[in-house]
């Protein structure tokens, strides 16, 4: 197994980053702050963060066609206007729901919005919802714990899905055309001294690439035959996400959290909450924007 250092882009000191998401048209990185409540948008030339708050936590937010920002939250799917910051609700699936809220999500190839929810008492009581253009919502998966990390193959035709609580990396066939999913399978597991899977993304060889909650990485791993192929060490426990970016798209970005940890954990952490860049040889995609 091949290991790669990571070094610091950001040392943003975030509770929960979350959701990076890279626009190729800004050249810039999207990304969240769950438990602050903030949307982020960082620039790697110029170092700059702006922020935005939306008043509740939000589990990701992804830029859209017409140049305003999509967002999962404690309170539903959002609009956020970036010139002016006024927030727009748009539609809670799970609003007779107290006990869930938005956690990871992405847009799929053709610009359809995935996002699933968590559960704050770890019961089964999530989904994962797909939203069409006019943002009408349509459960995919039910009974989920906490879903999270999201990924299509490269020849569109496998939709790859974690639900933490089960460790498992899940696959789908892929309709690309109506965005419909069937056949789920394992994948591959991972190891409980590996941590629990988070967010993830998908290289431009099929490979997958999964942020390790309590492993301290990300790993690479073969979807179709399980193995092991590389791991991103960071200098922090709680790795939450990872996307390629940059304007080659050979850079993983990587959000870690300070939650979770001790403050004697913090102490020896000190990046904990960081954006985290690698040069990992190899290319993935810019993240879709919502249609």
């Amino acid at each position: 197994m091949q290991t790669i250092p990571a070094e610091c882009a950001f040392d943003g000191k975030a509770i929960l980053a979350e959701g990076p998401v890279w626009d190729a048209d800004l050249g810039k990185l999207w990304w969240v702050d769950i438990e602050r409540h903030l949307i982020n948008r960082w620039n790697p030339v110029t170092g700059k963060n702006e922020s935005w708050s939306v008043g509740c936590q939000v589990g990701f937010a992804i830029p859209t066609t017409s140049g305003d920002v999509i967002a999962g939250t404690r309170k539903g799917i959002i609009r956020l206007d970036v010139e002016s910051g006024a927030v727009t609700p748009v539609v809670d699936p799970e609003e007779n729901i107290s006990t869930t809220r938005f956690n990871d999500g992405k847009c799929d190839p053709r610009g359809r919005l995935f996002g699933g929810t968590i559960s704050d008492t770890r019961a089964e009581e999530s989904s994962l919802y797909m939203f069409d253009e006019t943002l009408r919502p349509r459960r995919l998966v039910e009974n989920v714990v906490n879903s999270n990390g999201l990924a299509w193959s490269m020849d569109e035709k496998t939709f790859y899905y974690i639900d933490t609580a089960t460790r498992k990396i899940d696959a789908f066939d892929y309709d690309v055309e109506s965005g419909a999913i069937t056949n789920r399978r394992k994948a591959f597991d991972l190891p409980h001294d590996m941590g629990k899977p988070d967010g993830m993304t998908i290289d431009a060889e099929g490979m997958l690439w999964v942020a390790q909650w309590s492993g301290g990485g990300v790993s690479q791993w073969n979807p179709n035959s399980g193995e092991l192929l590389a791991k991103v060490e960071l200098p922090c426990s709680n790795v939450t996400s990872c996307c390629f970016g940059g304007p080659d798209l050979d850079r993983l970005y990587i959000t870690c959290a300070r939650q979770g940890l001790s403050p004697e954990q913090v102490a020896e952490q000190p990046l904990a909450g960081g954006l985290f860049v690698a040069d990992v040889g190899v290319k993935g995609k810019a993240g879709v924007k919502f249609a």
